[in-house]
């Protein structure tokens, strides 16, 4: 296009075109907050062209631009241009970081802002950065006081910066960070969530809700989020805890009054890390201080991050305004890893032991072995143990020694197709009708008996068996099981029918 285009035109037109062509969210959050680039002319090869330099806040929002916009950003310059455009990415001092509100427009600088909207400072004066705060430039002035002990600075003395401190007021796991996990259909979503929060802690998916079954590495993800965000802020208050801990403060300051040492804790936070929030079912008290702490991060454009074994509507016994808050956000599910992903986990955990393992080897374990990760790294470490214990070299044969039990166990292990057969049987219906939209209580009733029994006795996951009744939602399994497991309780009859299936099934 025309090659008269100065540097700040030709970075404002390359914004507007990406503003069309990305989603709202993603240039929102990785594109609107850059400053504008520096564009000089050179001579490449003899042939004129565009240098075009662009200053990043943080060295995660620089991998992250350069993986994913780089390459559409040059060839949309080059087209406005007119000749060729080369981008080149760096960091940009710390407190030179200056954010910009959502509703600037693409190619302004915070001056621009600050004049437009005849702002000095004062409150309002900077939004919330990527960085999840207003840069000190541009914030109020805090009287100077000492952060709770509880929530005290979070790098230690002597550490080096922009690593995660080895140290634990945070409670942070350092080894689980977006490198050590390993990525793949089942986590996709939840991953590409939790790197948008990394980026720009206290805008997008706030709160985030992971949910999945045991051992499918919702621990290990929002921990990346932590260690992600102290790499780039060391100073930030960051907090991971098990729902248990926050029952035991509550508790604890319930019994000595002292609930401000609770909201000391709580409410001063940028990054809420909470796993396991189904514990908080029944807890009135602990939902009570937790809503209040959950009100007070989102006014403060904190992030809360938080795990379930279950998605919030499917939470029992927790109040309704908190599962409203838990779904306001964005709510993800972790799967059970597929097998391409399970045979990479395997590779890359080995490679971390300092014993690589063939691929064949990791092919036979990851269809041996498909419950969840924690199992996974279980069977992984019987065979690495077997191996240095009987000087032998990783091969099928020794896999196959080393996971004899388990493998025993599998199979034996109760099939979901065996499940409906045997319930069909049992109940005089076709097995056809297990997969069918009919619905009649003939066969609705059986049906949801045999999602029931498929729950208990497998370890296939909601969506796993809904799948395998014709493709049916997770929700309506979770119906079903918790209907019949229910009924259970107090139907004799149903009880004892159930009790001749589990046997029956178990041989």
């Amino acid at each position: 296009m025309s090659a008269d285009l100065s540097g700040a035109a030709l970075w404002q037109r390359g914004c507007e075109r990406l503003a069309a062509e990305l989603p709202e969210q993603q240039f929102n959050t990785w594109i609107r907050p850059l400053p504008p680039a520096e564009v000089a002319q050179q001579e490449e090869n003899g042939h004129e062209a565009v240098l075009v330099s662009l200053r990043v806040p943080n060295r995660f929002k620089l991998d992250w631009i350069r993986s994913q916009y780089a390459g559409r950003i040059e060839a949309i310059l080059t087209e406005l241009a007119g000749k060729p455009a080369r981008l080149e990415l760096s960091l940009a001092p710390r407190e030179a970081i200056a954010p910009l509100p959502r509703n600037a427009a693409p190619g302004m600088t915070m001056g621009q802002v600050l004049q437009q909207h005849g702002l000095r400072g004062g409150p309002g004066a900077a939004p919330i950065s990527a960085a999840g705060i207003a840069p000190a430039a541009t914030r109020p002035a805090a009287p100077a006081q000492p952060a709770p002990a509880t929530a005290a600075s979070l790098i230690q003395p002597g550490a080096t910066p922009n690593v995660p401190p080895s140290a634990t007021r945070h409670r942070i796991n350092t080894s689980l960070t977006f490198d050590t996990l390993v990525p793949g259909r089942a986590n996709q979503m939840a991953r590409t969530a939790a790197l948008h929060v990394a980026g720009a802690p206290g805008q997008m998916y706030n709160p985030l809700f992971i949910y999945g079954g045991v051992g499918l590495g919702k621990t290990h993800l929002i921990h990346a989020v932590g260690n992600a965000l102290l790499k780039d802020r060391p100073d930030a208050r960051v907090l991971y805890l098990h729902a248990e801990q926050f029952i035991s403060d509550v508790v604890k300051n319930y019994q000595r009054k002292t609930f401000d040492e609770l909201k000391a804790k709580y409410h001063s936070l940028d990054l809420l890390l909470i796993d396991d929030v189904q514990f908080f079912a029944g807890k009135d008290r602990t939902q009570e201080e937790f809503f209040n702490a959950f009100e007070a991060l989102l006014a403060k454009r904190a992030h809360i991050i938080m795990t379930s074994d279950t998605y919030p509507k499917g939470l029992v016994d927790i109040d309704e305004r908190l599962t409203s808050r838990f779904d306001a956000g964005l709510t993800v599910a972790i799967e059970p890893p597929e097998l391409e992903m399970r045979v990479a986990i395997l590779i890359k955990k080995a490679d971390a032991e300092g014993a690589p393992m063939p691929e064949d080897v990791a092919f036979f374990i990851a269809k041996n072995v498909r419950a969840n990760v924690r199992e996974l790294e279980g069977a992984l470490r019987k065979v690495l143990a077997y191996s240095r214990f009987s000087h032998k070299e990783i091969n099928i044969q020794l896999a196959r020694e080393a996971l004899k039990d388990l493998l025993s166990i599998q199979n034996r292990q109760i099939s979901v197709e065996n499940i409906q057969k045997t319930v069909a049987d049992f109940y005089k219906i076709k097995v056809a009708d297990m997969y069918s939209k009919k619905r009649p209580a003939s066969i609705a009733r059986p049906r949801q008996i045999a999602m029931y029994l498929a729950k208990e006795l497998t370890q296939k996951s909601l969506p796993e068996i809904g799948e395998l009744f014709g493709g049916r939602d997770h929700t309506t399994v979770l119906h079903a099981v918790r209907k019949i497991g229910g009924e259970r309780q107090k139907n004799t009859e149903l009880n004892q029918q159930l009790h001749v299936l589990e046997q029956t099934l178990k041989g």
